[in-house]
């Protein structure tokens, strides 16, 4: 068997990433940029407030204090997004904005609470005097034009993931359209005359097909788009059509549970060799030994177990890293942490992937168990904020040990303090 790592390895050899697409601005966020940008004008693109106050120059304030303000005459009001007239001079002051543009001969800004502006009634226009009660160096409550960023300059590279800031900083610049990698399409073949649609009628032996509602959400999460094939009964024919519907939509992946492993029924894998190859069908690994890799007419396929925990767990350490890859991502968004356990954990010499609840004390992360960890007990899996990872060839670890984890997320219901 393959070690956890040498399978992953060898599998993202064959991905790279799919063609871009330019797409709206509000579209792309979750999406991986395709083109470094660079800024088309300065940010700030020119001299503003960064306070609600008055306009001055500093050396008339630089001796105010609050026993002996200095008066200066308002001259104008400028609201944001309108330019002063005229420049201000010795012993003249402007209302101002947050955001609004400095006058000619503006060195600094003066902020309301600095002064006495709320302690005087103003009648009639300009000019009418305030009173500084605080003395303000150069440059100070200024946002300089260019402080941030330079016209020219690069300011998000290619396989950038454009979350909400991102997005919000390229309206900034005014993007109205971003070069992005477009979703990768994945197929998803469920097998196994066991299986049922969800909101069919159970008969005796039938339980629900509920891996391709879980992959299918597992894809759409981690950036994809899925192609549902449905449920092939364990007929090599019938499998094969499934697959055909694949290739002729033209998949990036094709994604199957069960049908890989030794089975008399698990057909999948011989279908997948007639008409492509298996690269590798064993990893060690727990839950989820029997994961298959390999190629349908050119397409990639990885084939995951049947049991739900095994084939969701599979697609954590297989198929994600594959979709990300594909999506212009250079790294895994799956990044462990160290955890330490409150209770003995016992393994079987593979790397395993225990479900747990991870948790904050004053000194660090912890970490328990989630119940018994059955490949198809689901509900420990969503009892669960994290994956404990067992290295391979370890049997047994005491309370205390540290281990590395990947947190999942929590789920907003669920109460994971100890």
């Amino acid at each position: 068997m393959l070690s956890v790592a040498g399978a992953l390895k060898k599998l993202l050899k064959e991905f790279t990433a799919v063609t871009p697409e330019v797409v709206p601005l509000l579209q792309s966020r979750n999406r991986v940029l395709a083109e470094e940008l660079r800024a088309p004008f300065d940010l700030p693109l020119f001299t503003n407030s960064s306070m609600d106050g008055f306009a001055v120059l500093s050396e008339d304030v630089k001796k105010a204090g609050a026993d002996h303000p200095i008066e200066l005459s308002v001259i104008a009001d400028i609201p944001a997004g309108s330019i002063a007239q005229k420049g201000i001079a010795n012993g003249q002051a402007m209302r101002i904005m947050t955001g609004a543009v400095i006058p000619l001969g503006c060195d600094a800004v003066v902020p309301i609470e600095d002064t006495n502006f709320n302690e005087q009634n103003f009648i009639g226009g300009f000019p009418w005097p305030i009173r500084i009660n605080k003395p303000v160096n150069p440059g100070a409550f200024l946002r300089v034009q260019g402080q941030d960023v330079h016209a020219g300059e690069v300011v998000l590279r290619a396989g950038t993931f454009l979350r909400p800031q991102e997005v919000g900083f390229l309206g900034m610049l005014g993007f109205e359209e971003v070069p992005v990698y477009r979703p990768p399409k994945v197929a998803i073949l469920s097998t196994g005359d066991e299986l049922v649609r969800i909101g069919s009628a159970l008969d005796s032996g039938k339980i629900y097909d509920a891996n391709s509602v879980m992959l299918a959400s597992q894809i759409v999460e981690c950036g994809g788009e899925y192609l549902d094939l449905g449920i092939a009964k364990d007929n090599q024919d019938e499998i094969y059509q499934r697959l055909e519907g694949a290739f002729s939509e033209q998949v990036d992946l094709i994604v199957s549970s069960a049908g890989v492993s030794v089975g008399a029924f698990d057909l999948v894998r011989q279908v997948i060799e007639e008409h492509g190859s298996i690269s590798f069908w064993r990893v060690n690994m727990r839950p989820g030994k029997p994961l298959a890799f390999g190629e349908y007419r050119g397409i990639p396929f990885i084939g995951l177990p049947g049991n739900p925990v095994s084939a969701f767990v599979g697609f954590e350490v297989f198929v994600r890293p594959a979709i990300e890859k594909m999506s212009g991502l250079k790294n895994s968004s799956r990044q462990a942490q160290k955890v330490r356990l409150t209770e003995e954990i016992q393994s079987d010499g593979r790397e395993s992937y225990l479900r747990a609840i991870v948790f904050q004390k004053e000194d660090g992360l912890y970490a328990k168990l989630t119940g018994h960890q059955g490949s198809g007990n689901l509900r420990s899996l969503v009892q669960s904020n994290a994956f404990l990872i067992v290295p391979s060839e370890v049997k047994s670890l005491p309370i205390g040990a540290e281990v590395s984890a990947w947190i999942t997320g929590a789920n907003h219901q669920a109460d994971f303090n100890e």
